[in-house]
């Protein structure tokens, strides 16, 4: 009993220190978010950065060519999305209305016998069960940016974060470093750097992964005839980066556009291929790509996606695995005494660290 109570306040007081944590994110997430965006993206800037940099280039010509690059390439991508679900709105919009009217029709005359009514009724019943299972999500994207202040906010602070981070990141950590004892200061410092790697490494593969689900369901959207290719594509990759559930939640659209314009024959040939990619992207590219670069056990990704959903909606399941990778090569790294060997990190130390301690 002794034993027992000595470790039960023990892990009540460390709960409730995680806790009261969360509990501050949550209500500071207007800035927390933007920050944790500009963490993300600075993780794939640096690099080319100090690429750049390397071969010479003035240092403010390097931070700017990256960040302009980069607010380009998410602007074009955007652009195209939005150019051609506007062109192809009009005909959706008719096609979806003549397959209800067909759909309704044949349930009219079959052997179920419905009514106007219980048809009307069952409509009403799956939209609200739609929207009471989507509000999790609903509710973590509208508490960011309930407002066009507020998104216009956010977009502000992570450009900032993200230059301060390009121009003088380094310093940054430096003085982070200095707030701890002197005693700690060399395990905290290679801690966050592993940490980075490990967010860079991440980030890197994950863009590759989002990539290849993006044209495998976009080339099977084009050889089926589905149309808002494009913007099937765009919508795969950027929901690739909410592993696991991601590609298969944005592949579901080019399942339904396909029922609506082509029939059920189709709609099933495009699920074939949603679930053949997401296999690939199960057997192959997350234990060999990911698995590499970031060493996450699969039922970790699941709950740590699951719990983020539910705390923070969509940021929530988006920074939810980076941030278990990157707290599971820290924790590693200070835990097994590496710092001692080796206060600065490298890449193929980080990697060979995780491949002893998988979460």
């Amino acid at each position: 009993m002794v034993i027992a109570g000595a470790w039960s306040w023990r892990v009540l007081v460390i709960v409730g220190v995680i806790a009261v944590f969360v509990w501050m994110i949550i209500q500071l997430r207007i800035i927390v978010i933007p920050f944790m965006v500009a963490l993300l993206v600075s993780a794939l800037l640096v690099p080319f950065s100090s690429w750049l940099q390397r071969h010479r280039w003035p240092k403010w010509v390097a931070v700017v060519v990256s960040l302009v690059g980069f607010l380009v390439a998410v602007a074009g991508l955007f652009y195209l999305a939005v150019l051609q679900v506007i062109d192809g709105a009009p005909e959706l919009r008719d096609r979806s209305i003549a397959s209800y009217g067909q759909l309704r029709d044949f349930l009219l005359t079959s052997p179920l016998h419905l009514t106007e009514a219980q048809i009307n009724g069952y409509v009403g019943d799956a939209v609200a069960a739609l929207q009471q299972d989507s509000q999790p999500l609903l509710r973590g994207a509208l508490s960011v940016g309930s407002t066009a202040g507020h998104i216009a906010a956010g977009l502000v602070l992570m450009l900032f974060a993200t230059i301060f981070v390009l121009v003088g990141g380094s310093d940054i950590w430096r003085w982070v470093v200095g707030i701890f004892p002197r005693t700690s200061r060399r395990a905290i410092d290679g801690a966050g750097r592993a940490g980075w790697l490990t967010l860079t490494n991440f980030v890197k593969v994950q863009i590759f992964v989002a990539f290849v689900d993006a044209v495998g369901i976009g080339l099977g959207a084009f050889f089926l005839g589905l149309p808002l290719v494009v913007p099937i594509a765009i919508a795969v990759f950027l929901g690739s980066f909410v592993p696991v559930v991601g590609a298969v939640a944005t592949g579901a659209i080019a399942v339904v556009i396909a029922l609506v314009y082509n029939g059920w024959v189709v709609a099933l040939l495009m699920l074939a291929v949603v679930i053949l990619v997401q296999q690939i992207e199960g057997h192959l590219l997350q234990p060999f790509v990911m698995g590499s670069a970031v060493k996450v056990h699969p039922l970790a990704v699941v709950f740590a996606v699951a719990a983020g959903t539910l705390l923070a909606g969509i940021p929530g399941a988006l920074f939810a695995v980076p941030v278990v990778a990157v707290l599971n090569v820290m924790i590693t790294y200070v835990a097994r005494g590496a710092w001692r060997e080796t206060p600065r990190p490298t890449e193929g130390a980080v990697v060979a660290e995780r491949g002893t301690a998988d979460v």
